[in-house]
């Protein structure tokens, strides 16, 4: 009966060691060079957001999910921030600062044009490969300034009395130039 326990005894810590041992190697990183041009150099181009995002999952398809959504938030931020300035420019240029009613309506479309920015964003580039146990993947996500704009311009339309202020300014004749190239840029 001793011999019985002390071999069972043995056997466990064995396999307990030799589990231990195997763990370490089996998570290698994926190799530097195999990391796409497109995530280390993002693209730039006025035109156009570009977000890149690289997420590891056991599971192929919700890495790919999470760095789209990585890179989507990224692109949020972004149009949030161009929308920021030209508000910020807006009320500098027509003197509605104090005006808490105008701004809560650019608020109210700043937030819905960030909102579409998601929706309305595309992958362009992704690449996956196996990294250690698990799945990297690398994604670049594009969204067209013009659709920001166009969607702002579009939001601010449906409050007349933001439009009819915003129309006068210098800004809206800048947005609406932008609107216009992202349109005819849809047609070629």
């Amino acid at each position: 009966m001793r011999t019985l326990s002390f071999t069972a005894i043995a056997v466990l810590a064995t396999v307990t060691l030799f589990g231990c041992g195997s763990a370490s190697q089996s998570m290698q990183s994926a190799d530097a060079g195999a990391i796409p041009d497109w995530f280390t150099s993002i693209p730039k181009d006025p035109a156009v957001f570009y977000a890149a995002n690289t997420q590891v999952s056991q599971d192929l398809q919700l890495a790919i999910d999470k760095a789209t959504q990585g890179a989507r938030t990224e692109i949020s931020r972004m149009v949030e921030t161009k929308i920021t300035g030209l508000q910020a420019r807006f009320t500098e240029e027509t003197g509605t600062a104090n005006n808490a009613q105008l701004l809560d309506m650019f608020t109210q479309a700043n937030k819905s044009v960030v909102a579409s920015s998601l929706t309305g964003s595309r992958v362009s580039k992704q690449k996956q490969m196996k990294d250690g146990n698990n799945w990297r993947a690398y994604v670049l996500v594009e969204y067209p300034t013009g659709a920001a704009s166009a969607a702002l311009a579009q939001r601010i339309k449906a409050n007349d009395d933001l439009y009819t202020r915003f129309r006068a300014s210098q800004t809206f004749k800048e947005l609406d130039d932008e609107v216009k190239k992202y349109e005819e840029s849809k047609k070629q």
